[in-house]
């Protein structure tokens, strides 16, 4: 399945007639992207400015999907290892190929992330009165 479709009004050829490959023009990923709806949290902004690194695109809002920005698997691998990077915690690969959007992916991450605080306070109250007996 292509990940984009570009129409043109003719096709370039090689002196030989036939297609020349190196002519055609790279897609413009840039108009794929949704009416463009700022980034608000610290999260949010972070994960943003990776996509848009990665994607080579000036900027990317929380109404863009990955894929349909141009991403693929390998760059996909490249956005978690530099999210696990920046944020100290392991992700799944899978939540990007989840999430419809940057919004929907950051959400995902968030909820990772908020019972894993939790349950290490458990943790370490337990632990504290398992040394006190």
């Amino acid at each position: 399945v292509p990940a984009h479709l570009l129409f043109l009004a003719k096709l370039p050829l090689t002196a030989n007639g036939k297609l020349d490959r190196r002519a055609l023009p790279q897609p413009d990923a840039s108009q794929l992207q949704r009416d463009y709806l700022a980034p608000q949290s610290e999260l949010e902004q972070r994960i943003a400015a990776i996509w848009a690194d990665v994607l080579k695109l000036e900027r990317v809002g929380l109404g863009d999907n990955f894929f349909e920005l141009g991403g693929h698997s390998l760059l996909a691998t490249q956005v978690m290892a530099r999210l696990q990077v920046e944020l100290g915690t392991s992700l799944p690969l899978a939540l990007l190929f989840q999430a419809q959007t940057l919004q929907d992916y950051a959400a995902m991450i968030n909820g990772l992330n908020t019972h894993s605080d939790a349950d290490l306070d458990e943790l370490q109250d337990f632990m504290s009165e398992l040394e006190a007996v």
